[in-house]
């Protein structure tokens, strides 16, 4: 297998070049370690002579759904503490009787369960925790249960609290002391941070209350209405964790798993779980866009400018870390970015 540094390099300074993001940390591996990595542009527009690097604090945003939650809720499978299958109205009363209690985790995690698209939190149900938590769980359907794939960030939303559910501990507890810690995760966190970390933390979107690009604090609003822990995001982390998270995932010696979650949950997310439902899903996990499932790369993204590829098959793995909201929400720019960047990741 090749690995095209020269190309990457190029790719990204480009992006820099045309704004798409101020700078971008990169990294490609397998399950021994990581092969090449860089960094490009720098953390801060405002600050030019502070350079983007390998150590730069990112917004996960919603790759939190899968290094909280979809890694959580695999320990809690592994432990045989979660029936994919089982209706959530059998054993979890905060959803028997109301219209959640008939849906699955797998239906939630493949998003099939039929959940409401809506996800502005404040507006439906107040700015209370314990509002928003029922409200979320009591909601009507949207449709019936595994009749269309429809994402939505409900359904993390649902599996971070049937988590909490299931374990007794809040979710940052449950990820930190069944995933981070074993797989030497020691950035990664829920926000908000503390300064001394927020300070090499790059800066997101403008925040229009304070006039100030948000650093350290969650840019989802729903992750910042909640705390700050959420299904949906919060988390913040760096290239060398993610780097452990996905070379972990590979790994298929026989050794003991560190891990709550293992070999068995990975080898079944990065499978189709949708049957002949479009677009095709594994658990949380979809194929990369341009590839088909036959191709084995599957791929996660946050709203931020956070992206990261694995591909069993190859026994690849690539991570994109970019700030691209401190300049706009607008998506393509990046989308052509991340299509090319996987390209040549995947070779």
């Amino acid at each position: 297998m090749t690995y095209d540094s020269d190309r990457i390099e190029a790719l990204l300074d480009e992006g820099v070049r045309a704004k798409v993001y101020p700078g971008a940390v990169w990294a490609v591996g397998d399950a021994n370690g990581t092969r090449i990595q860089g960094a490009t542009g720098v953390l801060d527009p405002d600050e030019p002579d502070v350079p983007m690097r390998a150590d730069t604090v990112f917004d996960a945003a919603s790759l939190t759904k899968i290094l909280a939650v979809w890694s959580s809720i695999g320990a809690l499978w592994e432990d045989c503490a979660l029936d994919l299958d089982q209706p959530l109205g059998t054993f979890w009363p905060g959803v028997t009787g109301h219209p959640l209690g008939t849906v699955t985790a797998r239906q939630l995690l493949t998003h099939t369960a039929g959940l409401p698209l809506r996800a502005q939190l404040k507006n439906l149900y107040g700015t209370n925790q314990d509002d928003i938590r029922r409200g979320v769980l009591h909601e009507q359907l949207h449709r019936p249960p595994g009749e269309v794939v429809e994402y939505t960030d409900r359904a993390a939303l649902i599996l971070g609290y049937l988590a909490e559910h299931l374990s007794g501990q809040t979710l940052d507890e449950l990820a930190t002391v069944r995933v981070w810690r074993p797989l030497s995760m020691h950035t990664t966190r829920f926000g908000p941070l503390p300064d001394e970390i927020a300070a090499r933390c790059a800066p997101t979107e403008l925040d229009q209350d304070t006039d100030t690009h948000l650093k350290g604090t969650a840019h989802d609003f729903s992750a910042r209405l909640l705390g700050g822990v959420c299904g949906i995001a919060g988390a913040f982390t760096v290239l060398d964790d993610l780097a452990a998270f996905l070379r972990y995932m590979l790994d298929t010696s026989t050794a003991p798993e560190r891990a709550g979650f293992g070999r068995a949950w990975t080898a079944t997310s990065l499978t189709v779980q949708t049957g002949t439902l479009a677009p095709v899903r594994g658990l949380f996990w979809h194929s990369a866009p341009g590839t088909a499932p036959a191709d084995g790369v599957w791929v996660h993204y946050g709203f931020t400018g956070t992206g990261m590829w694995i591909s069993p098959r190859q026994g690849r793995w690539a991570v994109l870390l970019t700030n691209k909201l401190y300049y706009t929400r607008d998506r393509q720019p990046l989308t052509d970015v991340r299509n090319a960047f996987r390209e040549l990741a995947f070779i």
